[in-house]
């Protein structure tokens, strides 16, 4: 998947360089490849890796260096009148080289293994969780420029039959068929839309550097936005990356259930110490000599006052815990899903009363055209007119961007 996303990520910047046409999927895969938080995964790998070579460098031989000297206020010696064998001297000396090797710990070492590789596994589902909430602000940016990007659009329409309109008054002021000053009305309201032009394109350029900031990939200001016919499945199920945290969690609960027992089993070591002393092993030697020692240790905790279990029962009422969350998850996630589909029908609704009112106004917008051409009305009484329809269009268009916005929201909240 990765080499993927990073041929698409080549790929895309080329393509910003050529058509500059730009979707609302293709922002989706560079905010998972550029977005700052995704190189965590590889750096919680490169941290597993050291913590699971730690674990496993407790199986190899554990070497410990030792030397002491001390001087005692006293020393054994041997209670017979005219014994032959001389008391310990007070100063003495030892340096010893012990080798411990762990020969069986009752899998503790693969249950601490497994818990890391578990602890993995919920940190970088958790990045994923957050790298998925952020697409709602991608889908925010994206249709919030999709709507200048349709608004500019409007404007320049309307820009154009308004200089055409004014052409045609211009003429019928000079051959008396209109009123002085007719023109005077169409040329204010040409330069509102100059205005209005620039309002639309200082919000899209900031909306643009939103988005090019979130993605990491520089987007030009002239880039055309392609807008999406998104498809929901109603009532579908959740398929949330946060339902596979909650399991991931519970993995590591049930992991450290294991640890626990782990730890309450019995232990065998194997020893040998080398060194060289005075005395040495033998007491009655008064002189440097060197030892060794071999053996086998067994350690076995049987009894610790019920902490373990104890430790159990508190990780039990954390699984309680994670289902209760996912049981809360669910139920917010139902109630977001029901919200959306509510909005999605109702701007569903305004859309259908958009499209009869705007074609009403074009109605209007003829009647009053021939009015103006013959006199009959001020050219005044015409621009509101023709302003009501552009404000009918602009509504029909924000709404259009908004029921694909809230398709969008529902995917989503949803998880598709």
């Amino acid at each position: 998947m990765k080499p993927f996303i990073f041929f698409f990520t080549v790929l895309f910047s080329f393509t910003l360089q050529g058509q500059q046409r730009i979707t609302l999927e293709q922002c989706y895969n560079l905010l998972e490849t550029n977005y700052p938080l995704i190189k965590q995964h590889a750096l919680l790998e490169k941290q597993n890796q050291l913590d699971s070579k730690a674990i496993n460098n407790t199986k190899l031989p554990q070497l410990n260096l030792e030397a002491q000297a001390t001087y005692q206020s006293d020393v054994t010696e041997v209670p017979l009148p005219n014994s032959p064998i001389e008391p310990l001297n007070k100063d003495q000396y030892r340096a010893t080289l012990s080798i411990n090797q762990l020969i069986y710990n009752g899998g503790l070492t693969d249950a601490s293994l497994k818990m890391k590789a578990s602890q993995l596994e919920t940190k970088q589902k958790q990045i994923d969780v957050s790298m998925y909430q952020l697409k709602q602000q991608i889908n925010q940016l994206y249709f919030s420029i999709l709507l200048t990007q349709e608004t500019r659009l409007l404007l320049d329409a309307k820009k154009t039959q308004l200089q055409t309109k004014l052409d045609e008054v211009k003429s019928g002021v000079k051959y008396g068929v209109l009123l002085p000053a007719s023109d005077s009305v169409l040329e204010t309201e040409l330069l509102k839309i100059e205005q209005q032009f620039i309002e639309v394109e200082s919000s899209r350029v900031t909306l643009i550097e939103t988005l090019s900031n979130l993605i990491g990939q520089s987007l030009a200001e002239s880039a055309s936005f392609e807008k999406p016919l998104i498809e929901t499945q109603l009532q579908a199920e959740i398929n949330r990356p946060e339902l596979e945290l909650f399991q991931y969690k519970k993995q590591e609960v049930e992991n450290s259930e294991e640890l626990i027992a782990r730890q309450n089993l019995p232990k065998l070591n194997g020893f040998a110490t080398g060194g060289y002393g005075n005395p040495g092993l033998n007491m009655l030697d008064n002189s440097f000599q060197p030892f060794y020692l071999l053996g086998l240790k067994l350690s076995w905790n049987v009894f610790d006052w019920n902490i373990k279990k104890t430790q159990r029962e508190a990780l039990a009422v954390n699984k309680d815990i994670i289902d209760n969350e996912t049981e809360i998850f669910k139920l917010n996630t139902s109630i977001e899903l029901n919200k959306q589909q509510k909005e999605i029908e109702k701007i569903s609704a305004f859309i259908a009363s958009d499209l009869k009112i705007v074609d009403l106004q074009k109605k209007v917008l003829e009647t009053v055209d021939s009015q103006l051409k013959n006199g009959v009305i001020t050219s005044s009484t015409y621009m509101t007119e023709f302003t009501n329809l552009f404000e009918d269009e602009n509504t029909l268009v924000r709404h259009e961007i908004q029921l694909e916005l809230a398709k969008a929201n529902y995917n989503t909240i949803q998880g598709h």
